[in-house]
C-alpha cells in the first residue's frame, strides 16, 4: 500500500488497508491492537524521509552558497580591487609618461567669425584678435593675487590639479550633464592655451595630464602670467592688458587693486558681468564676486582689512567698439554671438556660458544670420525718418536721452529678420532691441487676456471672461479677491464705468485689467506669461504686474506677440539661420515650439487686439495711415509710469514687429530718465505715448515692406475682427490732475478724442486734457514746423 493510501486510511478510523500484493510467507495480518503501533512506526518513516528530502534540498542550497561565497570572498574582492587600480595607475603613468606638453594654440586663436545676411551676402568680419601679452612683472603683485583670490586660493601650493574636480567634470561629461566647477588656475591655463574647449573625456585627461607636468616643469609666476594673458575678459579683449585697456582706458602696470578684482570677477562671466550691458542682477552679482575677491586676499594676508573696507567698486568705463562695427553692424553680431553661445551650452558643446564665450570669440565660425538685407534697411530708414531726424539734443537735452530699439520677426518661421539696436553701435554700446531694463506697460495686457481665455477662467460673480464680458472701468476701483490690496488710476484718474473686455483693451483700461488679472490668478497669468516667451522668474504673483511692470525686451514682445500670431504656437525669435565651424557642430533649435496657449484662446486675442488700431490708440498712426491699403493689423500700445518707455508691438499675418523707445540718460550711470519733451513736437507737457512715434515707427517699415494685403485666418467668435466695437463714453472723476501710474493710457474725459483727425499743424493743434495743466515744452521753430507738419499726425492720441 502506498503512503497516500495510508493517509487516506488514517483518515477513515485509524485502520492500515491491506497492502496490494503480499509476498508468499509474509507473517499473519497484524492485529488490532498493533495498528497504532504500525502507524507509529510508518508515521517515523515518513517524517524522516520528509526530514531527508529537507536536508537535501537545504544542501543542494547550502552547495550553491557555498560556491558564491567561494567566488566573491573578501580576499578575492579587494584583490580584484587592487588589480584594477594598478591597472589604472599604470594607465596613467603611460599616459603621464606618452602625453608631452604641446605648443599653444594661440595662432589658432587669431582665425576671423564670418557673418552674413540671410541671402549669403557679406555683413561683417571679425578683426584681429585683441590680444597683448605682458610680463607678469609688470603687473602689480596685489592684482595678481585678486585672480589667485578669485579662482584658485591654493595656487601657490597645489600640485596645478583639484583631483575631486576633476573627477566630477568626467562623470559630468560622461553622463552628458552640464558645468561643472573646481578647475585649479594651472587647468584652466591650460584648456585655454594648449587645448581646446571641447567637452570629451580625451579632452579633460588631456588636460589633467598636462596640467601635472607643467606644474612640475614651470614656476608658479610662469603659469600665472600664462592664465592672466589668454584668459578671454570680454569687449573681444584676451589677456589683462587688452582688458585693461578695454575696461579702464589704462596700461596692465596702472591697474588698482580694486580694478584688477574686477577684472578677476569678470572671468567668471565676461557678458554677464560687464558692467556696461549687465542688467541689474547682473551687477549684483559682480559686485558679490569682487568683494568675495577681496575678502579672500584679506584672509590669505595679502591685503591688509582697513585697506579693504576703503576700497570702492570701480565702475568700468563705456565700451569702445571694434573697428567694421559701426552703426547696426555691432548689434547684429553681438546678438548672433549671444545666441550661437546659448545653443552651446544647450547642447553641451560647451559647460558654460563662460566657455561658451571663449569658443565663439576663437574665431572660426561662419554665421549666416535671418536678417533680411532689404527689411534690415527699411527698418532703419523708418526709425531715422519717423524719429532721429526730430531729435536734437544741442536745442533739447531730453532728445539726447532718447533710445530706440526695434525687432522684426516672421511668426512662421520664428526668424528675425530686422533688427535696430540704437543710433549706433559705436556711440551706444547696449543694443535696445535686446535689452530687458524698462517696463513693458500696456503692452502685457493682452497677456492676461489670453490667460484668461486660455485659462477659461471666470469673474467674482461667476461669469466666463470673454471679449464682451463686462468689467467695472472705474479709476482707482479696488482689485475684489486679492489678499493684496490694489487699485490702479486709469490715465488722467478717467472713470468709464461698465465697459467690454474689448472696450477695456481699446482705451487700455488699467482698473479693468487689474481685476481681469486678480480673477485669473496672478500666478497662472505670468505662467502663460512664461510660457509665450518672456523671463517671469523672480517675479511676484502680485495684482501690480497686471501694468506690465516687469522687465522686458523688444526681442522677447516681438517673440509673445508672434506666438499669438501663429495661433498659440511658441516661437523662440531666432537671428542665426546656420552655423559652420570645423572644430564643433552645431545643431540650431527649432524656433517654432509646441502650442503653449490654445489656438482660439490666441485668435481671440488677436481679434480683439485690432480694435486697439481700428478704435483705440493707434487709430491714426496705424488705421488712418494713407499707407495701409485694407492691411490687417492687431496691436497693442503701451507708455509706462513717468514715461520712461513708449512701445509699439503689432502684427499683421505675415510680419511681427516690436518698437520701444526708452529714456536713458546721456549722462553716466545712465539712469532712466523721462521722455516728455523730446522732440518738442508734441503740444502740452509732450508726453511720447505709444500711439505716437512707437506706431509710426511700426507703420512706416511695415506698410513699406508688406505690399501684399492679407487677412487673419481666425478661429473664433469673439472680438473686433467679428464683432462690432461698441465705444466707451468715459467720464472724468473728480480730480482733474492727471498723474502717471505704470501701464497707464491716455483716453481723454470726453468721447474718444483718438476718433478725431487731428491738426496736421503741431504748434496750433488744441492740446488734450492731459496737456492742459503744464506749460507746453518748447516749441519748434516755424522752419521745423513747415518740415514736420505732415509727419506728426499723433500728437493726441493715447498710448
Amino acid at each position: 500500500m502506498g503512503r497516500a493510501d495510508e493517509r487516506r486510511a488514517r483518515q477513515r478510523g485509524g485502520r492500515r488497508a491491506a497492502p496490494r500484493d503480499r509476498s508468499p510467507g509474509a507473517g499473519p495480518e497484524p492485529s488490532e491492537e498493533s495498528v497504532p503501533t504500525a502507524q507509529a512506526a510508518t508515521g517515523v518513516a515518513a517524517g524522516g524521509r520528509a526530514a531527508a528530502r529537507r536536508s537535501a534540498r537545504k544542501g543542494a542550497k547550502g552547495g550553491d552558497k557555498g560556491r558564491i561565497r567561494r567566488l566573491f570572498t573578501w580576499k578575492k574582492m579587494i584583490g580584484t580591487f587592487l588589480g584594477v587600480c594598478l591597472l589604472g595607475i599604470g594607465a596613467f603613468v603611460v599616459l603621464y609618461l606618452t602625453t608631452p606638453i604641446p605648443e599653444g594654440n594661440a595662432a589658432a586663436q587669431l582665425q576671423s567669425n564670418v557673418y552674413n545676411y540671410s541671402d549669403g551676402t557679406l555683413l561683417t568680419r571679425d578683426g584681429e584678435l585683441n590680444r597683448e601679452n605682458v610680463d607678469l612683472a609688470e603687473v602689480p603683485k596685489a592684482v595678481q593675487r585678486t585672480f589667485v583670490a578669485a579662482e584658485n586660493k591654493s595656487f601657490y601650493q597645489d600640485a596645478g590639479v583639484d583631483l575631486k574636480g576633476t573627477a566630477r567634470g568626467l562623470l559630468n561629461t560622461v553622463m552628458g550633464k552640464g558645468a561643472q566647477g573646481g578647475s585649479t588656475i594651472t587647468q584652466q591655463y591650460v584648456k585655454n592655451y594648449y587645448l581646446t574647449q571641447e567637452q570629451t573625456v580625451t579632452r579633460k585627461l588631456n588636460e589633467l595630464v598636462i596640467s601635472l607636468k607643467l606644474d612640475r616643469e614651470k614656476s608658479k609666476d610662469y603659469i600665472l602670467a600664462g592664465y592672466i594673458n589668454t584668459s578671454y575678459y570680454g569687449r573681444g579683449a584676451y589677456g589683462i592688458q587688452a582688458a585693461a585697456q578695454a575696461y579702464y582706458r589704462v596700461d596692465a602696470d596702472q591697474l588698482t587693486v580694486a580694478q584688477g578684482a574686477y577684472l578677476a570677477a569678470l572671468l567668471q562671466a565676461p557678458s554677464q558681468y560687464d558692467w556696461a550691458v549687465a542688467t541689474d542682477t547682473g551687477k549684483k552679482l559682480v559686485q558679490q564676486r569682487w568683494n568675495y575677491v577681496l575678502d579672500n586676499m584679506v584672509e590669505e594676508d595679502w591685503l591688509d582689512k582697513s585697506e579693504r573696507d576703503a576700497l570702492k567698486f570701480p565702475v568700468p568705463k563705456e565700451p569702445k567698439a571694434a573697428p567694421g562695427q559701426e552703426g547696426q553692424v555691432g548689434y547684429l553680431v553681438n546678438a548672433a554671438n549671444s545666441e550661437l553661445e546659448r545653443q552651446l551650452v544647450q547642447q553641451g558643446v560647451a559647460d558654460s556660458s563662460k566657455e561658451a564665450e571663449a569658443m565663439v570669440n576663437a574665431g572660426g565660425w561662419n554665421i549666416t544670420l535671418n536678417i533680411d538685407k532689404k527689411k534690415q534697411k527699411a527698418l532703419e530708414k523708418s526709425v531715422k525718418q519717423q524719429l532721429t531726424s526730430k531729435l536734437d539734443a544741442t536745442k533739447r537735452s531730453v532728445d539726447g536721452d532718447v533710445q530706440a530699439g526695434a525687432v522684426s520677426v516672421d511668426p512662421k518661421t520664428g526668424a528675425v529678420v530686422a533688427m535696430y539696436g540704437g543710433v549706433d553701435y559705436v556711440k551706444h554700446y547696449t543694443n535696445n532691441a535686446t535689452r530687458a531694463d524698462y517696463q513693458p506697460a500696456s503692452t502685457f495686457k493682452p497677456v492676461i487676456l489670453a490667460a484668461a481665455l486660455d485659462q477659461a477662467a471666470q469673474t467674482q460673480d461667476g461669469e466666463e471672461i470673454t471679449a464682451d464680458t463686462l468689467y467695472d472701468g472705474t479709476s482707482k476701483r479696488p482689485v475684489v479677491g486679492s489678499d493684496i490690496g490694489f487699485a490702479p488710476e486709469n490715465e488722467d484718474d478717467v472713470d468709464y464705468g461698465d465697459v467690454t473686455v474689448q472696450t477695456a483693451m481699446n482705451k487700455s483700461i488699467n482698473s479693468a485689467f487689474a481685476q481681469m488679472g486678480v480673477d485669473v490668478g496672478m500666478d497662472k497669468v505670468l505662467q502663460t506669461a512664461s510660457d509665450l516667451g518672456m523671463d517671469t522668474e523672480g517675479l511676484k504673483a502680485v495684482p501690480a504686474q497686471t501694468l506690465g511692470t516687469m522687465g522686458a525686451s523688444p526681442l522677447q514682445m516681438a517673440g509673445v506677440y508672434a506666438t499669438l500670431d501663429n495661433h498659440g504656437k511658441k516661437v523662440t525669435p531666432a537671428v542665426i539661420k546656420s552655423v559652420e565651424n570645423s572644430a564643433h557642430e552645431v545643431e540650431l533649435s527649432d524656433p517654432i515650439g509646441e502650442q503653449v496657449i490654445s489656438r482660439e484662446a490666441a485668435d481671440t486675442v488677436t481679434s480683439v487686439l485690432t480694435g486697439v488700431v481700428d478704435d483705440g490708440t493707434a487709430q491714426t498712426s496705424v488705421r488712418d495711415n494713407p499707407e495701409r491699403n485694407g492691411q490687417k493689423v492687431a496691436g497693442k500700445t503701451g507708455t509706462s509710469d513717468n514715461n520712461l518707455s513708449a512701445w509699439f508691438t503689432a502684427y499683421t499675418p505675415d510680419l511681427v514687429t516690436s518698437v520701444g523707445l526708452f529714456g536713458e540718460s546721456a549722462k553716466s550711470p545712465h539712469p532712466q530718465v523721462s521722455l516728455t519733451g523730446a522732440t518738442g513736437l508734441i503740444p502740452g507737457k509732450g508726453r511720447i505715448n505709444g500711439g505716437g512715434y512707437p506706431a509710426q515707427i511700426w507703420a512706416a517699415y511695415t506698410f513699406g515692406v508688406s505690399t501684399k494685403v492679407t487677412k487673419f485666418d481666425l478661429e473664433t467668435d469673439q472680438g473686433a475682427a467679428v464683432q462690432p466695437t461698441v465705444t466707451a463714453e468715459p467720464s472724468p472723476s473728480e480730480s482733474p490732475e492727471p498723474t502717471e501710474e505704470p501701464s497707464t493710457e491716455a483716453p481723454t474725459s470726453s468721447a474718444p478724442a483718438e476718433s478725431a483727425t487731428p491738426s496736421e499743424e503741431p504748434t496750433t493743434e488744441e492740446p488734450s486734457e492731459e496737456a492742459t495743466t503744464e506749460e507746453p515744452s518748447e516749441s519748434p521753430t516755424a522752419e521745423e514746423s513747415e518740415t514736420e507738419e505732415s509727419e506728426n499726425p499723433f500728437e493726441q492720441m493715447g498710448q
